[in-house]
């Protein structure tokens, strides 16, 4: 069996993404392998994270991740010699989303996932594609403009993201006495401020704006508070395939480099989306455009 030795070169341009390639055999690595087996690649997605990985009204995952994933799963057919491969959706949480890629349940996360160094010891990332930072979504008529006016309040994160950890270390720092809660998704989350039950909701920005223009009365909501953290968002997968590694990087490059994803950006961002056809208005942030000038999948140290 042969071994490929040393770097694969991607080219973007100003840019250049260098990729070790030690030691990768020839041969599919464990997750192409279990995908050129079965005949079919099985993507995490999600059912309410607008705009990046949500059901439409007839069920089908939709969004700005979906979409950079289907562009992945036409490089892993062409890779297996499988044009016919099948996709198959698995849901998952942000709480199940890393066992599923661990355990082999999932091949690829196609919702949004923070890249971070403490992650990266449990499983891999490809080039980022998007930069969020983390804020809080209030009702317009609680007076609360930044971290400083939660000081004996109630806040709510979902489980099993980054934010739950920021919002303690703020209220450590600054002696808020916060009441902490989690829910297990980002919309049962919102449906907490909603009932107000909770005081406000800390979670990425762009998934706020998402919820908000999808409510009922997006008036009766603002996103305040300055940004806790940068959270750069990139497609999860398993740490053991070093091969897919650098397919879906040589993928996410060339998505990169064509210009490609200034399309789907403003397609998901900039434009009415479904379900409702409203438009998020979001322009692309200078630390993202920065990010697709000079791409690197070792970010979030």
């Amino acid at each position: 069996m042969k071994k490929a030795h040393g770097y694969c070169r991607i080219s973007l341009g100003i840019a250049q993404v260098m990729i070790a390639t030690v030691a990768i055999d020839a041969s599919a690595g464990e997750t192409l392998g279990r995908i050129e087996r079965s005949g079919k690649v099985v993507l995490g997605v999600r059912t309410d994270s607008v705009p990046f990985s949500y059901t439409d009204a007839s069920g089908k995952p939709i969004g700005y991740s979906m979409d950079l994933c289907t562009k992945l799963v036409e490089a892993i057919k062409a890779k297996v010699k499988q044009p016919d491969l099948k996709t198959e959706f698995l849901i998952v949480t942000p709480s199940s989303r890393f066992s599923a890629i661990v355990d082999g349940k999932a091949d690829l996360d196609c919702g949004p996932t923070t890249n971070t160094a403490e992650r990266r010891k449990l499983v891999s990332f490809t080039i980022p594609h998007f930069v969020a930072t983390a804020r809080m979504i209030v009702r317009t008529d609680s007076g609360i403009k930044n971290w400083s006016d939660l000081r004996d309040k109630t806040i709510v994160t979902t489980k099993g993201t980054t934010n739950a950890t920021s919002i303690m270390e703020r209220n450590n720092a600054r002696a808020l006495n916060l009441k902490l809660v989690e829910a297990d998704s980002d919309s049962e989350a919102f449906q907490k401020l909603e009932k107000r039950l909770a005081d406000a909701f800390a979670m990425d920005d762009v998934l706020l704006y998402g919820l908000k223009a999808n409510s009922a009365t997006p008036q009766s909501y603002d996103v305040v508070g300055d940004a806790l953290t940068v959270e750069p968002y990139a497609i999860m997968f398993s740490k053991s395939d070093r091969e897919l590694q650098l397919l879906v990087d040589k993928e996410m490059a060339s998505i990169i480099s064509s210009g490609d994803i200034y399309g789907l950006y403003e397609k998901w961002f900039t434009k009415p989306i479904p379900p409702r056809n409203v438009n998020l208005t979001m322009p692309m942030h200078p630390l993202l455009r920065s990010s697709f000038r000079f791409p690197s999948i070792g970010v979030g140290d």
